[in-house]
C-alpha cells in the first residue's frame, strides 16, 4: 500500500498541474477572441473579463434594421455611452410610461399623454446634452491634438502614425475617437474617409477645418507642420473666446430652462391650491385646447431662448 503512495501523489500533482494550464490556456483564448472580436467590429478596447453583459438583445437587432435605429445607433456612439439601441428604446419606453402615470395620477387624465410626450422629448433631449458635452470637450482637445500632430509630422513620421501616436496620449474623448480612426486606417479605410466619419460623429468648426488640412495635406503631399502650428495658435484663441462668449450667455441659457418650469409649477401651483381645478378645467374642449396652446408657448419660448443665446464662435 505504501508502494502507491508516491505514484497517487505523483498522478495527482500531474494532474493539477495540468488543469491549471488548462484554465489559463482557455483564459487566454478568450481574451484573444475577446480582442478579435473588439476590433472587428471597432467596438473599442475588449473587457474579457469585466465587459458588461448586453441586454434586450432581439430587440436590438430589430431596431438596429430599422431607419431610425441606424440614427440612433450613429448618435449614441457619438455620445460614448456604452448602450445600445435596444436598450436605449426600452429605458425611453419605461420613462414615457412612468411619466404617463405620473401625469394622470398627479394632474389629471388629460396629461398623461403630454407628459408620456415629455418623456420622449427628455430622452433625445439627453442623448443631444451629452453628444454636444463630448464635443465640447473634443474641441478642448483640439489644440492639444495639433500640436502633437505637427510634432510627429516634424519628426518625419506619416500622417496614419502620427494619427496612432495621438490616440495613445490623448485621452477621452479625443484618444477613443482617434483610436476608432486608427482601426479604420488598420482595415484599410482611406484617411479622407475615415477623417469624414470623424467630423459627422463629433460636428464642429475647428474639427472641420483640422480635418480639410490634413485630407489636403495627404493628398498634396509634403510637411504640413507651418500649417498645424498657425492652426495650434487659432484653435487656442478660439478656445477661449468660446469660454468667454459662454460665460456671457449662462443667464440667458438658464432663462431658456426657466420658463417651462414656471409653467409646470404654476399648474402644480393651481391643482394644489384648489383640488381638482385641473380636471374641470380639462373637462371641456375649449380647456383642453388651452392647455395645448400654453404648452406649445412655452416650447416655442424655449426656442426661441435657445435660439437667441446661440452665437456661432
Amino acid at each position: 500500500m505504501n508502494d502507491l503512495t508516491w505514484p497517487v501523489v505523483g498522478v495527482a500533482l500531474l494532474a493539477c498541474v495540468l488543469g491549471v494550464a488548462g484554465v489559463h490556456t482557455y483564459a487566454s483564448g478568450s481574451a484573444q477572441r475577446a480582442a478579435l472580436v473588439a476590433r472587428l467590429t471597432q467596438t473599442g478596447e475588449p473587457e474579457p473579463t469585466g465587459r458588461r453583459r448586453r441586454r434586450f438583445r432581439s430587440l436590438d437587432r430589430r431596431v438596429r434594421r430599422t431607419g431610425f435605429g441606424r440614427k440612433l445607433e450613429l448618435r449614441i456612439s457619438a455620445t460614448g455611452l456604452d448602450l445600445t439601441p435596444g436598450e436605449f428604446v426600452v429605458c425611453m419606453t419605461v420613462t414615457v410610461a412612468a411619466l404617463w402615470i405620473t401625469g394622470q395620477a398627479v394632474l389629471s387624465p388629460f396629461f398623461g399623454p403630454i407628459c408620456g410626450f415629455l418623456g420622449v422629448w427628455v430622452a433625445m433631449g439627453f442623448l443631444n446634452w451629452q453628444r454636444q458635452k463630448r464635443i465640447e470637450k473634443f474641441i478642448n482637445q483640439l489644440p492639444e491634438l495639433s500640436r502633437i500632430l505637427a510634432n510627429a509630422t516634424q519628426a518625419g513620421l506619416a500622417l496614419r502614425m502620427a494619427l496612432s501616436m495621438a490616440a495613445d496620449e490623448l485621452e477621452a474623448p479625443a484618444g477613443d475617437e482617434l483610436e476608432r480612426v486608427a482601426q479604420q486606417l488598420a482595415v484599410g479605410t482611406s484617411i479622407d474617409d475615415a477623417l469624414g466619419e470623424l467630423a459627422e460623429r463629433l460636428p464642429s468648426r475647428e474639427l472641420v477645418v483640422l480635418v480639410t488640412t490634413l485630407v489636403l495635406a495627404n493628398k498634396a503631399g509634403g510637411t504640413v507642420v507651418t500649417s498645424l502650428r498657425n492652426l495650434t495658435e487659432t484653435l487656442e484663441e478660439r478656445k477661449e473666446t468660446r469660454r468667454e462668449v459662454r460665460t456671457q450667455l449662462s443667464q440667458v441659457s438658464m432663462t431658456a430652462y426657466a420658463v417651462p418650469v414656471i409653467g409646470i409649477g404654476s399648474l402644480l401651483l393651481i391643482d394644489n391650491m384648489q383640488p381638482g381645478a385641473l380636471d374641470r378645467m380639462t373637462g371641456s374642449g375649449l380647456g383642453q385646447f388651452a392647455v395645448v396652446a400654453a404648452f406649445a408657448l412655452y416650447v416655442v419660448g424655449f426656442v426661441v431662448i435657445r435660439r437667441f443665446s446661440k452665437i456661432d464662435v
